[in-house]
């Protein structure tokens, strides 16, 4: 079967405005890897319901086409991101009603979706009504997950993979397969990693990240770290999980004593810098192969996607 000269995919970047750009580069990064010689073109879009300032607006507005273009538009794959919450039940989040929009279109218009952590939360409630489960603590780190599919998205990986987890919830693996879902990995630590759905489109879930370059975690404990310092947590931050080395990891345990007796916003400045050696992004050969199949699949399928008005 012919294969088409190029592909469209569109990303609907809702981080905030810190990890804004990077979110951007990470997919791109993973898609560009991914493509090898292949053509894939990326157009992307923002969701107004969220709020930009500074910088982060302003690449928004040169760089980003609002969420009512997608609409009309012809797209193979898209990719949806999540967000930091902000109330525990994502219907009350200001972007919902879009989200849930884009859903319903993402079914009738692409091929295939991909989407993560907090938008697959936000898909599987609006699609079927499954809640996510708070967390008694962050599921944060790097976990190894099995792979428990014969399904062509799995195809050249390994039996196991390591994929990294940040988050607070969690969907259960009972009651996605009751609902016709197909779990392609889970760890026995972190609980379903990624899951499936096939109706007019296949759906793909992220629980994890990886999309994650390799300090991606770092800087998040870091961001984390200053949120203690500055009393906008109550507790300070568990390391993530099989993430540091044993030097890295000695040195943070050192200064989270200093931290606990010396709560101060400017104690981050003495936070230990982690040398660019120590840091591996050993999950990306698994995450490249992931997306390879992704975009495989883009590629054999070449009828196009019928418009259909959102609703």
């Amino acid at each position: 079967m012919a294969q088409p000269d190029a592909i469209d995919i569109g990303l609907v970047n809702n981080m905030p405005d810190a990890a804004l750009e990077q979110t951007e580069r990470q997919f791109i990064g993973l898609l560009k890897a991914a493509a090898g010689e292949r053509r894939v073109r990326v157009k992307l879009f923002y969701v107004p319901e969220i709020a930009r300032a500074g910088a982060a607006r302003e690449r928004v507005e040169l760089q980003y086409a609002p969420i009512d273009e997608l609409w009309e538009s012809r797209l193979d794959g898209l990719i949806v991101t999540g967000n930091e919450p902000r109330t525990p039940d994502l219907r009350a989040e200001p972007y919902w009603r879009t989200l849930a929009r884009i859903a319903d279109w993402a079914d009738t218009n692409t091929r295939s979706t991909i989407w993560s952590c907090l938008a697959a939360h936000a898909a599987v409630l609006h699609m079927d009504g499954i809640a996510r489960h708070a967390l008694a603590e962050k599921s944060f780190g790097v976990f190894t997950s099995t792979v428990t599919a014969d399904h062509p998205l799995m195809r050249g990986l390994p039996a196991r993979v390591e994929i990294p987890h940040s988050r607070w919830n969690e969907l259960r693996e009972q009651e996605l397969r009751a609902a016709g879902y197909t779990i392609l990995t889970r760890s026995d630590a972190a609980g379903v990693d990624m899951f499936a759905r096939q109706s007019n489109s296949l759906f793909v879930f992220f629980h994890g990240h990886p999309e994650y370059e390799a300090r991606t975690l770092m800087s998040e404990y870091r961001r984390d770290v200053r949120r203690f310092l500055r009393g906008e947590r109550e507790t300070y931050p568990a390391m993530p999980h099989d993430y540091f080395d044993e030097g890295t990891a000695r040195r943070l345990a050192d200064f989270r004593v200093r931290a606990l007796t010396d709560r101060r916003e400017a104690l981050i400045e003495a936070f230990p810098h982690c040398a660019e050696e120590t840091m591996h992004a050993r999950w990306r050969p698994a995450a490249e192969r992931l997306m390879a199949n992704w975009l495989g699949q883009l590629f054999v399928r070449t009828s196009s996607p019928v418009l259909a008005a959102a609703k």
